[in-house]
């Protein structure tokens, strides 16, 4: 056992009684699960060293979880707001919208029907014997979110979960949980947003997401990590599909010291639909990593997975999408692409799409490129009077925008497209600093 995995495991949550038992099995869990060495297959690119001194293994302080005013908010998206600072619910900046058809509840505040629902659901999606950040989430779990829609509700409010951190005196770990249960034919919009303050940030944060979609349910999740670059994230988003469901997720990584992020769906039902779409754009000496796995284990299932990487300065980009056909998954229609763009000699990716095909009827692709700005369009865009640091944002932006341009909410977009748009601003205003 590690210093790190003693530690983590010695730091335990204020806790609620009905969750007791619950962390018991998730300690017991990270305590025999080896802890991730660059020998390990899944973290083979992406060092944990960061974590390895345990400076992080503290709780933040309650004291420092209400803001003046609402942090980096999407403006205009009409949704219902859960608000948490460091880790603690801001009632203050959250709001209530929803309708009858919805239960939208904090752990602490769950009534006994509530977390007998939430005890039968918590910890079935997400595999905390293969991950092992899973295993700590369910060891530190003390506070959640547990979104249940009724059967056949059509939620048109998004839900907004918006986590913010600010910086501490000494550095701190922040454990997020969201359980998602929509019934048969429920529809929803989820909203997951990671942000924090412009200072320096002296945070942990272990997320994990847990989505089940019963028949024909209908679910639209965005995943924007957004933190300053200081920040240390890790965590997952794990998905069962049943019958003739359909999963639509955007996920966004800008850049953090580390921030990696394990996608896990599973086809449990014929006709069940994934698309899932994605961008990253690590820069300065960020590290972003996204490893995504597709069990499509029965027949008559699609995915489309399409993630799109823009790397600058010193950063480095980790991609592996893995797509797994089991042998009674006949008819299933497959695909993976992941394109990534060199913008510095200095940037980094590691690619791996994977297609592990067990089925002799379906119809499955995958690939990835990995390219640098091309002369002949950045001299033809300089021959039409745009300058060279114009041009190479022009092309950057254009080579992620058709992501961004699909986005079925506006305010998301339109929000969105502004902070790419900056992070370009400063890659150029860094090399002019360090000219």
């Amino acid at each position: 056992m590690t210093a790190f995995t003693q530690q983590a495991a010695e730091l335990t949550p204020a806790g609620l009684d009905w969750l007791a038992e619950f962390n018991q099995r998730g300690r017991e869990r990270w305590k025999v699960t080896p802890f991730p060495t660059r020998k390990t297959e899944n973290w083979k690119y992406t060092s944990l060293q960061a974590l390895a001194d345990g400076s992080y293994l503290r709780w933040p302080q309650a004291s420092g979880a209400e803001l003046s005013e609402q942090v980096d908010a999407i403006q205009g998206l009409d949704a219902c707001a859960l608000i948490f600072v460091n880790g603690v619910f801001s009632e203050s900046l959250s709001c209530n919208k929803l309708p009858d058809s919805v239960e939208v509840v904090r752990f602490s505040q769950a009534d006994e029907s509530q977390q007998q629902a939430i005890l039968s659901k918590l910890g079935t999606i997400a595999d905390s014997e293969k991950h092992l950040f899973a295993a700590l989430n369910d060891s530190w779990l003390q506070e959640g979110v547990y979104l249940h829609v009724a059967k056949n509700a059509q939620v048109k409010t998004p839900i907004y979960i918006h986590h913010i951190t600010t910086p501490e005196a000494q550095s701190f770990a922040v454990n997020q949980r969201l359980l998602v249960h929509l019934e048969t034919s429920a529809e929803a919009t989820v909203v997951e947003h990671f942000s924090s303050t412009d200072e320096a940030q002296n945070c942990f944060s272990n997320a994990v997401t847990e989505l089940q979609l019963d028949a024909n349910a209908r679910l639209t999740h965005y995943h924007l990590h957004l933190e300053e670059e200081n920040t240390l994230h890790i965590g997952g988003v794990h998905v069962n599909l049943d019958r003739d469901a359909t999963l639509n997720s955007f996920m966004v990584s800008l850049g953090a010291n580390l921030q990696r992020t394990d996608v896990v769906v599973y086809h449990r039902g014929e006709g069940a639909h994934c698309g899932l779409n994605g961008i990253y754009m690590p820069n300065h000496k960020h590290t972003v990593d996204f490893h995504t796995c597709i069990e499509h284990a029965v027949p008559n299932c699609t995915t489309h997975e399409v993630f799109r990487g823009i790397i600058g300065d010193h950063g480095k980009a980790v991609f592996n999408g893995r797509i797994h056909i089991h042998e009674d998954a006949q008819k299933t229609v497959a695909d993976l692409s992941n394109k990534n763009l060199l913008t510095s000699h200095n940037a980094e990716v590691d690619t791996k799409p994977e297609l592990e095909i067990y089925a002799d009827d379906v119809k499955c692709s995958h690939g990835a490129t990995i390219a640098q700005l091309e002369e002949k369009a950045l001299y033809y865009l300089q021959s039409r009077g745009v300058d060279r640091e114009r041009a190479e944002i022009m092309l950057s932006f254009g080579f992620i925008n058709e992501l961004l341009e699909q986005l079925a909410h506006i305010p998301v977009r339109d929000y969105l497209t502004p902070l790419v748009s900056e992070l370009f601003e400063k890659k150029f205003d860094r090399a002019r600093a360090a000219a």
